[in-house]
């Protein structure tokens, strides 16, 4: 569906949106126009809750996301209810951190739309792959370091996602973005240093990205699992793996973020 000027949502659509990495000015404008629209938002349990101060009022939020793995509701059940407001004539956005089609799930929400007969619409977000990094000063691809970068999933709710081909990875020489893996991230540094990458291979872990409160660890793949543990970096966090994570292109005076860089000292599974 093509989207008609900067209006939000027809009576009876749903608008699928992405409400990037947690910084309301990272909005889009077809998404801040989306939400003063809307009748209903059924959003996500999202890093910063500054874009759903764009709602009108008398809009109705439903808080659908999960907290600590636990779910208040169940995929099928928002799925439900997106159809059901929608044929009750509602203006309706289901909200997303980042981008809906990155580990947002929003495929699922598409098909279940469609397959219902229900018009919709995707908003594109900034993915905090990419914009996690930039705020940390890290390029995820950089002339002469890395001409290719990967996005990951740390799990799928039941460990490590065994769909991850993690030995391609770990012998290939581009950039790893990994999403959700700060709990997983034992089981990822193993995997990719028995693929052939070294323990000095530089790592990043940027915590609560575009948030007051941004951390960026660097380390490397050896040291990468207790120096996290130690740190206590705080969620949501991204993992990236590879030379460019060793790059620092931050104005300090501009971005005021905590740094923190580990000693490799430590062995990747301890």
């Amino acid at each position: 569906m093509l989207y008609d000027g900067l209006e939000g949502p027809s009576p009876g659509h749903v608008w699928l949106v992405g409400a990037g990495p947690g910084d309301p000015g990272l909005l889009t404008l077809r998404a801040a126009a989306a939400l003063r629209a809307a009748d209903t938002v059924l959003h996500d349990a999202l890093p910063g809750r500054g874009a759903l101060a764009l709602t009108r009022p008398g809009a109705r939020l439903l808080d659908v996301g999960k907290r600590k793995g636990r779910a208040p509701w169940r995929q099928q059940e928002i799925a439900d209810r997106l159809i059901a407001e929608a044929r009750a004539g509602r203006r309706v956005v289901r909200l997303k951190g980042g981008d809906p089609f990155v580990f947002g799930r929003g495929g699922e929400e598409a098909a279940a739309l469609q397959a219902a007969g229900i018009p919709f619409a995707v908003v594109p977000g900034v993915t905090a792959g990419t914009a996690a990094p930039a705020l940390a000063g890290i390029p995820v691809t950089h002339r002469g370091v890395a001409a290719a970068v990967t996005f990951v999933t740390g799990h799928t709710g039941d460990g490590l996602a065994a769909t991850v081909d993690w030995e391609a990875l770990g012998r290939g020489g581009g950039t790893i973005v990994a999403f959700m893996a700060l709990t997983r991230l034992d089981e990822v540094a193993l995997r990719l240093l028995a693929a052939g990458r070294t323990p000095d291979s530089p790592v990043a872990v940027v915590s609560r990205a575009t948030l007051p409160g941004q951390r960026v660890l660097r380390t490397t793949l050896g040291a990468c699992t207790l120096t996290a543990r130690r740190a206590r970096m705080p969620m949501p966090a991204l993992v990236v793996f590879g030379a460019v994570a060793d790059l620092d292109f931050t104005c300090p005076t501009l971005v005021p973020i905590e740094r923190d860089r580990a000693q490799p000292h430590a062995a990747a599974g301890n």
